[in-house]
């Protein structure tokens, strides 16, 4: 093992780390993570993950079960099962406007820094490198993590680049380094899920005390590559993307973007439909009426990211669109949408029969049995957990693209409550709305969380995820991202933007409908382009254009849901009094990006939303080809 670790360019403290501890494990296949999961020992069915706490004594965080199709965990806590998004601190002094441990806690940073080396030299040890961003543009990373931790370790590895430790090279210099000290939420942070970024001079530290891997070998590691994008001017879009071929062999590729539970995941699932075959448009909050659409044939659809979109220079070329890749191995699905069998028919069999074990979470379990993605984990109100998940690996998913693809759509996905006359709200979006490339940078820099997410603790209200919607994941200045997005858009000149609302339009429960059928349409045309006739501008500017009339397969979609003014339960009353909350919380929002450092188009866009902006005020400062 040492040989092995010799040819890698370690930090001294690393290799110190590594000398001392108990002993180190590296495995080089994921056989052998799965095995670690269950605590190294092929006969256990199940594994207890606890940890020795001072003043606690033995603290129970979380059971493996070993079921016919992987492992599943289920945590203790409640609060374990979904993440928390106020996780992440900063210990260095590097600019940011995130807060810092030292400002949050009172404490020199590098206390709680050696403590924690101090803990993994006591500990056996898991230890091994991947990439940070996937295998060809990724980035050199490694972890050390508890050996008892092998559920965590699975999962990054699957998330990430995982890589045998015999087949690396010689200038491997890890970029990034992992350490996960799970004990350390209750002795440190009041059972918090605290996890720290400390970005040096060469290498970005990140600190896990915690085992859910959402806020630290999911989200931790966007951190670190929007932290180095930063560095070297690009981004990683908070995106799904999917590549959508009609019957008729036109191909579209549409990158769907937008806060936790706007959608992402679902822009690569097909239409749902009801067991008559048809799909069910929206059902009437107020009266139960039900509009349904019939689609005889639709669009296949060849996923190329999920979550992560990788958006890196040197994949860049001379169409003038966005091009972007999956910058991840594996995908980190939300299951909550599987209530019954049959539910999402093409990730069942996925994850009920797969080539290889899953790692799930939050979802019920029996020793030796299959684990079905539809029985998620209680949590202790009786109520199912929602945020049940599956980590699947790209490989498994079939037709998947590896290679960058350009965009032709960047759509943006909302969360909308249902909108009346009596209870107005936000949710006065359409089907479906153009927007000018400067409002769809705007969009982007508020980024509405939107109402009832079920990925994260939180509030029913709505709330910015931040600057590209994922903020919260980011290490540095929000401003700084700003103008990386605006940057972005500027060059992307082909590419083209959409915004689509879900859950409801005005007093419409629709669910994800809207994003599967604005993908149909657009697939369907052939083309990118809206012809301006088609085009009418929203009573609400920040909606940009609507359309006048949709037709798909021969049907036309009410205008009720194009226009959620012309339903009766809302009418212009409700629809102006959204329209005024929506604008308040943009104007609330945007004045934290307005400042100096700001680049000076995005200052003059801003100004011109808090002086009333038309549409066609937005179109004048970036055209938006039609």
């Amino acid at each position: 093992m040492l040989e092995c670790l010799r040819k890698m360019n370690l930090p001294e403290y690393v290799q110190d780390i590594l000398s001392h501890a108990k002993g180190v494990i590296v495995p080089k296949t994921r056989e052998e993570l799965l095995l670690l999961a269950m605590g190294n020992d092929p006969e256990n069915m199940e594994y207890r993950i606890e940890y020795e706490v001072e003043g606690k004594g033995t603290v129970l965080e979380a059971i493996a079960t070993k079921c016919k199709n992987g492992v599943v965990v289920n945590y203790m806590e409640d609060y374990m099962r979904r993440r928390d998004p106020d996780s992440l601190l900063i210990s260095d002094h590097r600019p940011t406007d995130k807060p810092r441990y030292q400002d949050v806690y009172g404490a020199d940073f590098e206390i709680l820094r050696g403590e924690t080396f101090d803990w993994l030299k006591n500990q056996e040890l898991i230890f091994f490198p991947f990439k940070s961003g996937g295998l060809e543009y990724g980035y050199d990373s490694i972890l050390l993590a508890p050996a008892n931790a092998g559920f965590f370790a699975a999962g990054l590895a699957d998330l990430q680049g995982f890589l045998n430790i015999d087949e690396i090279s010689s200038d491997f210099t890890p970029r990034a380094i992992v350490f996960l000290a799970p004990p350390f939420r209750h002795t440190h942070f009041d059972g918090k899920q605290i996890v720290i970024h400390n970005r040096l001079e060469g290498v970005h530290e990140f600190y896990a005390y915690n085992l859910y891997p959402g806020p630290s070998a999911k989200k931790g590691i966007y951190g670190v590559l929007l932290n180095i994008g930063e560095e070297e001017g690009w981004v990683t879009a908070h995106a799904a993307t999917v590549k959508v071929i009609t019957p008729y062999d036109n191909e579209i590729v549409i990158m769907h973007e937008g806060a936790s539970g706007g959608g992402k995941s679902e822009m690569l699932e097909d239409i749902h439909k009801e067991m008559d075959g048809r799909s069910l448009i929206g059902k009437n909050t107020v009266t139960g009426e039900k509009n349904y659409l019939v689609l005889h044939e639709t669009c296949d659809l060849i996923p190329v990211t999920d979550d992560m979109a990788l958006c890196h220079p040197k994949m860049q070329n001379d169409s003038n669109k966005l091009v972007v890749k999956d910058a991840e191995s594996a995908w980190f699905l939300r299951v909550d949408n599987m209530k019954v069998y049959g539910s999402s028919p093409q990730y069942e069999k996925l994850m009920i029969h797969p080539k290889e074990p899953l790692v799930f979470l939050n979802l019920q379990a029996m020793p030796g049995a299959t684990c079905l993605p539809w029985e998620h984990t209680l949590d202790s109100n009786g109520k199912r957990c929602p945020n049940p998940r599956a980590i699947l690996p790209r490989r498994l998913i079939e037709k998947a693209i590896d290679n960058p693809v350009e965009v032709d759509v960047r759509s943006f996905g909302v969360r909308t409550p249902a909108c009346t006359k009596e209870v107005p709200s936000y949710g006065i979006m359409g089907i479906l709305h153009i927007l000018p490339p400067a409002l769809a940078w705007l969009w982007r820099l508020v980024a509405p969380r939107g109402f009832n997410n079920p990925s994260i603790i939180d509030s029913l209200e709505m709330k910015s995820e931040g600057v590209g919607s994922y903020w919260p994941f980011a290490t540095g200045k929000m401003v700084t991202q700003a103008n990386l997005l605006l940057d972005q858009i500027v060059k992307s000149t082909s590419t083209r933007y959409v915004l689509i609302p879900n859950q409801h339009i005005g007093a419409y429960y629709v669910s994800f409908m809207p994003q599967w059928i604005a993908r149909e349409y657009i697939a369907r045309r052939g083309s990118a382009k809206f012809k301006p006739e088609h085009l009418v501008e929203s009573r609400c500017p920040l909606l940009g254009f609507g359309l006048d009339s949709l037709k798909i397969d021969g049907q036309y979609i009410g205008r009720i849901f194009l226009r959620p003014e012309t339903q009766q339960e809302v009418g212009k009353e409700g629809y102006d009094a959204g329209a005024r909350i929506l604008t308040e919380f943009f104007r609330q929002e945007l004045m934290k990006y307005n400042t100096e450092e700001l680049d000076p188009m995005g200052r003059k866009i801003i100004q011109m939303f808090l002086d009333g902006a038309s549409v066609q005020d937005y179109l004048e400062i970036i055209p938006m080809r039609y």
